[in-house]
């Protein structure tokens, strides 16, 4: 596991942390929360946040670092991993976001390689820019986990499809103007084939987004209906019934997932914060000191995450991809993210029952509204149980039960 950065890197790091002290201020208008999505999820996405930001965006626009994996030819940077990855970490560092979303993360690159010159000089400069805001319609009700599943229908009529079915947990749905999506067009074929990659205008007649509410009382997620849609067959990416095989290729070209390691130890420090500035809403006497070594705990385990992170981009950086060892970095994380959760808020004794956003004086119950958002952690981006799947079966080499 490499921990120490070459000459090259360590430069280009400290020209990382240069940007942000320049530039750092501008994704905190009003002293925010430095880029991040704020309380509720959906900020990340909305009009408002997309113009606050708009001038951390250019800057990072201007240097190629909204992309940094994309090559430079398509308005990337052409970072190495290794770059990426010292790049998102001290964004991390500081509470801060490249904005990229999924245009960036997920279409972007499967344009690179499976889109028609039309698509990609249409699309990927406004992905750039942001002056497009993109979801992905995958799951459904009947398909989560075994995605090949799905039942939404594409059926060929002349120049367009007509689509008709229902996507859920569609992230950000309610602010995106554009879907990238997965659709049946040949319901006879075998689930992994007959599937077509589309991508449509959610603006459009027969598109009804309907906002789902979580445990926390955010809306991050959203259920999608199709009603008759028509879609450009020119709006298809890849070849017809082939998608399942082009969604492959959507993936994020960072996967050390860095930034959840440091938001962690980030949390950490804020919970810690707030127990030095707010004592008297914490448990004392012995059970204090419980908690304290709990806290404890809880740094060493963030550290463990790190740690995780760091083997993972010693892979990238050896021309490799990490598989079980990604699956190993999510389970871990994910369920450390619970564990916190679970900490603070019996840190808090009763007072962390205390759920109310409204209330003008304290913390309007940070500690049960954390609690209530960590739930799905453990579902989100692949189950837990999906992850020791992959690896007891490709890490450690055992049989399929």
């Amino acid at each position: 596991m490499e921990l120490v950065d070459t000459p090259q890197e360590a430069a280009f790091r400290a020209e990382v942390r240069k940007f942000i002290e320049q530039y750092g201020a501008k994704a905190r208008p009003g002293g925010g929360n430095g880029g991040g999505r704020g309380e509720d999820a959906e900020s990340g996405w909305s009009a408002d946040y997309r113009e606050r930001t708009k001038a951390w965006r250019d800057a990072l626009v201007e240097r190629g670092w909204i992309a940094p994996a994309w090559p430079k030819e398509y308005g990337g940077a052409g970072l190495t991993a290794k770059e990426q990855f010292i790049l998102n970490e001290e964004l991390a560092e500081d509470g801060l976001s490249n904005v990229g979303g999924f245009g960036v993360m997920m279409l972007g690159p499967t344009l690179m390689v499976h889109g028609s010159d039309d698509q990609k000089q249409e699309h990927l400069s406004k992905i750039l820019k942001g002056e497009v805001v993109w979801c992905q319609g995958w799951s459904e009700p009947s398909a989560g986990s075994d995605l090949a599943s799905l039942q939404t229908r594409a059926i060929r009529d002349g120049d367009e499809y007509v689509l008709n079915g229902q996507k859920i947990w569609t992230s950000g749905a309610q602010h995106a103007d554009k879907m990238y999506m997965l659709a049946r067009t040949d319901p006879d074929a075998p689930k992994h084939r007959g599937i077509s990659m589309l991508m449509l205008d959610m603006h459009q007649p027969g598109v009804t987004v309907r906002p789902l509410t979580n445990l926390a009382n955010t809306q991050g997620f959203n259920e999608v209906f199709f009603e008759d849609v028509r879609v450009p067959v020119r709006n298809r990416i890849g070849e017809e019934d082939r998608g399942w095989y082009v969604g492959m290729t959507l993936t994020d070209y960072e996967r050390s997932g860095i930034g959840n390691a440091v938001g962690t130890q980030r949390r950490l420090e804020g919970i810690l914060k707030q127990a030095k500035d707010s004592p008297e809403h914490l448990v004392s006497g012995k059970r204090g000191g419980t908690w304290r070594l709990a806290f404890a705990d809880r740094w060493i385990e963030a550290e463990t995450a790190r740690l995780f992170s760091y083997l993972n981009i010693t892979i990238q950086t050896r021309n490799q991809v990490p598989n079980h060892e990604a699956s190993m970095s999510k389970l871990f994380t994910s369920e450390l993210g619970q564990r916190i959760s679970a900490t603070n808020l019996k840190l808090h004794g009763l007072n962390g029952t205390i759920w109310d956003r409204k209330r003008e004086e304290g913390d309007h119950g940070r500690a049960a509204g954390g609690y209530l958002q960590a739930v799905s952690a453990t579902i989100a981006g692949g189950t837990s149980e999906i992850q020791r799947n992959i690896i007891a079966t490709r890490g450690l080499q055992l049989p399929r039960g």
